[in-house]
């Protein structure tokens, strides 16, 4: 799906990409950019993608997008592409859903499948993907939302 209009972005990159003990690990006390909330309380398991919260014009409903897919997790070998619009998790419809609602639906214990729906270009699917442990994807010489790590 091509993402068109007038879309703003809340700044809302989840650390669904890395957790934010990832980043911590350098700089304690330092919170994460992106953070959501407490992520010691979140599971570990994680897809390799951060979302974006847009909308086609100013009032419309807001929409989960796919920011970024890091190349080398589960969620880039399942399908999910930039600018894929996520519509159910697990078979639950994520409109109405706080963003940290849908967070804590698609991260889960690693191992585990979650179950995307998305639409995209290519139209709506669903995508099966399994979580791996957040420490399994590496940063490379860009941080999680590349942004030059420290």
């Amino acid at each position: 799906m091509k993402i068109t209009g007038v879309h703003f972005a809340t700044g809302l990159m989840v650390g669904l990409l890395f957790t934010a003990a990832a980043g911590a690990a350098d700089q304690p006390g330092s919170p994460a950019p992106y953070a959501h909330g407490d992520e010691s309380s979140l599971p570990s398991g994680v897809i390799g993608v951060s979302l974006q919260v847009g909308a086609e014009r100013i009032g419309d409903p807001a929409v989960l997008y796919v920011g970024m897919v890091h190349p080398e997790g589960p969620a880039h070998q399942a399908g999910l592409r930039h600018g894929d619009e996520v519509i159910t998790v697990d078979g639950t419809a994520v409109a109405g859903k706080s963003y940290e609602q849908v967070v804590k639906m698609i991260r889960g214990q690693a191992g585990t499948v979650v179950k995307l729906g998305v639409k995209g270009e290519g139209g709506t699917r669903e995508l099966s993907i399994t979580r791996v442990a957040s420490d399994k994807l590496p940063k490379g010489p860009m941080g999680s939302h590349g942004a030059s790590e420290k």
